[in-house]
């Protein structure tokens, strides 16, 4: 595969063009995605919507001047009625990429996602298909405050009938973008804002990556991290700190919060002894406390210590900068839990 670096935010882009060339069922729909389009001032000589403003982040630009408003289609800022709309295509033969601009905007599209979208396959017994894909964005770290940026895949994870994708690259972004367009089921593909602009090495070909499988990206033998989204980065940054004491940390990339890959875990933990859980969730009833759960169920034999979580505090995510960045889990907060899970520690080197 050719190879070249782009930003997480151009692969995501790259997947849903391809997509959209390679199935003409694939459609766009959402607030904003062809925001523009045929409004005179905006319009080009040639007729071209380049200006369009491609939604909030702009990861559609462009797209409406390829294929056109019917099949990039604005909607209002009306979640509960476009998001009914797309369950409908869904059902009838379409393939819809469904943008949702905030996570912190579900109230608003709960019913169709969790009463329509999420039942259906199930209530038809299996003989329907709901290849429906909700793009959204979560998140701390933008200076977005607290209803615009909050984490909430564990919320839609807890769904029966939802897969729940978080890339935390690029590489990632795009295969499981086009995975999501080609399940069946409904899948909530949720994008951190604050790694659109990270870079990272993706092939310009359509390539897939498995739905509930996770990557270890770090072998170790001394303790798990398990973390999700650009928690990836802070526990790769924890393990490049701890090796300086030789302590040998295990990294797994979750990639999928529903289903997650239990296996994987389970393996790492049996190996290490030891877990640690980074979930920028807030601390109850989300993902990280899953994941002890079952560990504590089907591995509790092989621990040598506590399984631990590092999360977000149970508050909304403050404004102000300062309060913002310690909302947020890192490395250091991680080490400190480390120190108390490998009491051997020669030393602790923290950023």
């Amino acid at each position: 595969m050719t190879k070249r670096e782009v930003t997480f935010m151009t692969a995501i882009t790259e997947a849903m063009t391809q997509a959209m060339r390679k199935d003409e069922t694939v459609i766009l729909i959402g607030t904003d995605v062809a925001g523009g389009a045929e409004v005179d001032h905006l319009v080009k000589d040639d007729g071209r919507y380049d200006d369009a403003f491609g939604g909030v982040f702009g990861l559609s630009k462009g797209m409406v001047t390829e294929f056109g408003r019917g099949r990039v289609i604005d909607t209002p800022i009306a979640e509960h009625g476009y998001f009914g709309a797309a369950v409908g295509a869904a059902t009838t033969g379409l393939r819809p990429i469904a943008e949702l601009m905030f996570n912190d905007f579900i109230g608003f599209a709960l019913d169709p996602i969790l009463n329509q979208g999420a039942k259906m396959r199930y209530m038809f017994g299996g003989k329907a298909k709901i290849p429906l894909t909700v793009r959204t964005v979560h998140g701390a770290g933008a200076g977005a405050a607290a209803q615009h940026s909050q984490t909430l895949y564990g919320m839609f994870g807890s769904i029966p009938g939802v897969k729940v994708v978080v890339p935390s690259n690029p590489y990632d972004a795009k295969g499981l973008m086009l995975a999501a367009i080609e399940e069946d089921n409904l899948v909530v593909f949720s994008e951190d804002k604050m790694l659109y602009g990270v870079k990272g090495d993706v092939p310009e070909e359509y390539y897939t990556i498995e739905i509930g499988k996770a990557n270890v990206v770090q072998e170790g033998t001394d303790l798990t991290i398990v973390a999700i989204g650009k928690m990836v980065q802070v526990a790769q940054k924890t393990a490049e700190t701890l090796q300086k004491d030789d302590i040998s940390i295990e990294v797994i990339d979750l990639r999928t919060v529903a289903p997650w890959d239990q296996e994987t875990v389970l393996n790492s933990v049996k190996k290490t002894g030891r877990l640690i859980v980074i979930d920028e969730s807030n601390p109850h009833n989300n993902t990280a406390t899953d994941i002890a759960s079952v560990v504590a169920d089907k591995a509790f034999d092989y621990l040598d210590g506590p399984i631990k979580t590092v999360c977000a505090p149970n508050t909304p995510v403050p404004f102000a900068y300062n309060l913002e960045q310690a909302y947020i889990p890192d490395v250091n907060k991680v080490i400190t839990v480390a120190e108390e899970l490998i009491t051997d520690l020669k030393q602790t080197v923290r950023n």
